[in-house]
């Protein structure tokens, strides 16, 4: 019976002794968890945060790029090589290049010259019409009015202003922006294809700020002015060509630009003809041209842009003449111009106050309205023949572009205007004598010393086309 109890009282002690003398355990226990201060962040762990952000940012960004890079790929064909898209319009637009040339002009002080496209027809002793056209067109709307004009006796001439047809583009800044999130994110790529991918994280090393967001505000600089611009280039061709004075022929949108030309050279102009003109409405919606990707999907489609001019231009525009106009809208960034100047309009620009001003107010004028385009059209024509009640009115059967759909009854109304008018006088401004051409009159008047009859200063007077002929 002693064993019993010694064991149990030796379990005892050892469960005593264990009690108080625990055991370790097998596996470690793990420590416990400091608190963190939340307002001292370990400064160690911010390269990692930034190294992971940066790594996902330029995943993002790549991504991005090459979506936007492939659709735009996709919507907007290469046209740097200017020759090919030339040599690949159709025979009616070179048709029109061949009888037309290029005129040097310089548009501002500040900027290089460019070339603006002209065509003309008709006799070149007889009175000068100066066709200008709207927003979205250029001389080719003219291709019907040119001979119809000619063969009334008048010589016409049409000139492709700045960016469209065949001149040369302005070089506005803000063309082809487009406002929003989309035309955000389009700036950021389009800064991200120029300089580099990882040009905005070297910035951000640089100066410790973000550099996309001189992006909006770089991009949102609004165009120069161009009425005064598009005037000045109105003038140069006409003092180039020796047109002055013209009878004046505005189209849609080409209504301030040619007020400007007429107030700012009065003497030049016999008489000037509103054709659908107005401040506040241009026919050619510039604007969806400027959305990212929309605009290069309808100058892409043949069936979408030409559904597009007849519903706001002509709706009897021929499949041609549409698909003239969109290659044209293509080539020679033609689509950015054309946003550009959209963009530039000024609608608050007032007639009425014009037709009272002092270079207007003894000025033979014309409005010719189409009276089948809509309701609201013809209450804006009426409400522009109340502004200038001193202008010849007369309704045509054409739409907003009537050169197209009506050029033959535009081009008779032109005519019996400029025909009722007194006969122009041009004059034209003698050059100065060249200097070896001085000295040689010098030297016959003072070493010659003798006349044979022959007439010679005024023979060579003549040859260089500075007399009045051989028979004195």
């Amino acid at each position: 019976m002693a064993e019993p109890s010694s064991s149990s009282s030796s379990n005892g002690e050892e469960i005593k002794e264990e009690e108080e003398n625990p055991k370790s355990p097998l596996l470690p226990r793990p420590p416990h968890p400091q608190p963190t201060n939340l307002t001292n962040p370990n400064r160690n762990s911010s390269p990692s945060k930034a190294f992971a952000f940066w790594a996902y940012f330029t995943v993002s960004v790549s991504l991005l790029s090459f979506l936007l890079s492939s659709l735009r790929s996709h919507f907007q064909p290469n046209n740097n090589d200017q020759l090919s898209w030339f040599l690949s319009l159709p025979q009616d637009l070179l048709l029109h290049h061949s009888h037309g040339k290029l005129i040097k002009v310089h548009v501002s002080p500040y900027l290089p010259p460019i070339q603006v496209f002209v065509v003309e027809q008709g006799p070149r002793d007889a009175e000068t019409v100066f066709l200008v056209p709207g927003l979205g067109c250029n001389s080719y709307s003219f291709r019907k009015m040119l001979p119809s004009l000619a063969s009334r006796g008048v010589r016409a001439v049409a000139v492709d202003l700045p960016g469209s047809g065949f001149s040369d583009a302005m070089g506005l800044e803000g063309s082809g922006r487009w406002g929003g999130v989309f035309g955000g994110l389009w700036d950021v790529y389009s800064e991200i294809k120029e300089k580099g991918l990882f040009w905005a994280f070297d910035r951000l090393v640089e100066t410790g700020q973000m550099p996309y967001e001189e992006i909006g505000v770089k991009r949102q600089s609004f165009p120069r002015d161009g009425l005064a611009e598009t005037g000045r280039v109105i003038k140069q061709v006409i003092d180039s060509m020796a047109l002055a004075p013209i009878h004046l022929v505005v189209h849609d949108s080409a209504l301030g630009p040619g007020v400007n030309y007429v107030s700012m050279n009065p003497a030049s102009v016999r008489s000037v003809t509103f054709l659908d003109s107005a401040a506040e409405s241009a026919a050619f919606p510039s604007w969806i041209l400027g959305v990212p990707l929309v605009g290069q999907m309808i100058l892409r489609s043949r069936s979408m842009f030409t559904g597009l001019m007849r519903l706001c231009c002509s709706r009897s525009m021929e499949d041609s003449a549409a698909e003239a106009y969109r290659l044209l809208l293509k080539g020679k960034d033609g689509r950015k111009a054309v946003v550009a100047a959209g963009k530039g309009l000024n609608y608050s620009f007032n007639l009425g106050e014009w037709i009272d001003s002092e270079e207007a107010k003894d000025m033979p004028l014309q409005v010719l309205w189409s009276n089948s385009w809509s309701d609201r059209w013809i209450d804006e024509g009426r409400r522009s023949a109340s502004a200038i009640s001193q202008a010849k009115f007369a309704y045509h059967s054409g739409g907003r572009w009537p050169q197209e759909d009506a050029a033959e009854e535009i081009s008779e109304r032109i005519v019996e205007f400029v025909t009722s008018l007194p006969k122009s006088i041009r004059q034209t401004e003698s050059e100065p004598l060249p200097e070896h051409i001085k000295n040689m009159f010098e030297e016959a008047d003072h070493g010659h010393g003798h006349d044979h009859g022959h007439g010679h200063p005024a023979s060579y007077t003549n040859m260089y086309g500075l007399g009045q002929g051989w028979m004195g």
